[in-house]
């Protein structure tokens, strides 16, 4: 996920807690809003693992799950245990692998654009080639990562690493849209601040 500024980039869950974005470093809340601790024993809230690295990957196999990364977690705090993982209170996210373009051209994914879904305050990405990124809010895969902090670790997955002879020009073009996609979201603040300030009122904070 990226914000809207596109100053945080964040997560969602592929299941109930696709609704609430999260950093690389957080703390799990309730999905329906309950008022108590998660992981709770009479709920579903917390976050999710699967043990076993081969389980992870085969669900991306599914039609849902094609367009998701695979996310390497350290659990934190407390957690239950259940026949294929942990669901847990505080996880920090370690490592984050990409597959490769969304948009069935073959080609291998460099960067990450904006989907054709988002929440509200936040773009989702989708890992994409340079070429099909073009015209689209992009990122790219060292700009997440530094976006995020924390030490994360972004790295293409098997058969999906850009070719050499490209690798920098991808990049650049990734930054490029990325900066113009900041630069327009600034420009409309500007203007709005302009609007407000020649009808007389107050900008606050």
């Amino acid at each position: 996920m990226l914000s809207q500024d596109g100053g945080r980039v964040g997560f969602v869950g592929v299941s109930l807690g696709g609704a609430l974005p999260y950093g690389v470093v957080d703390e799990a809340r309730c999905v329906y809003g309950l008022r108590h601790r998660a992981p709770h024993r009479r709920c579903d809230c917390g976050f999710h693992c699967v043990h076993d690295r081969a389980q992870a990957e085969g669900l991306l196999c599914t039609a849902e799950h094609r367009a998701a990364v695979l996310l390497e977690v350290a659990v934190l705090g407390s957690y239950i245990r259940f026949e294929r993982g942990f669901r847990y209170a505080r996880q920090r996210v370690r490592a984050m692998t990409v597959g490769a373009c969304v948009r069935s051209c073959g080609a291998a994914a460099g960067v990450l654009t904006e989907a054709d879904w988002g929440r509200p305050g936040w773009h989702a990405l989708q890992a994409t080639c340079a070429d099909c990124a073009r015209g689209r809010v992009a990122v790219s895969l060292a700009a997440f990562a530094r976006l995020a902090g924390n030490g994360l670790r972004v790295r293409a997955g098997q058969g999906a690493a850009p070719p050499p002879s490209g690798a920098g020009v991808d990049e650049l073009a990734a930054e490029a849209a990325f900066l113009q996609a900041r630069l327009d979201w600034f420009q409309t603040r500007l203007a709005r601040l302009v609007e407000r300030g020649s009808t007389g009122q107050d900008l606050g904070s």
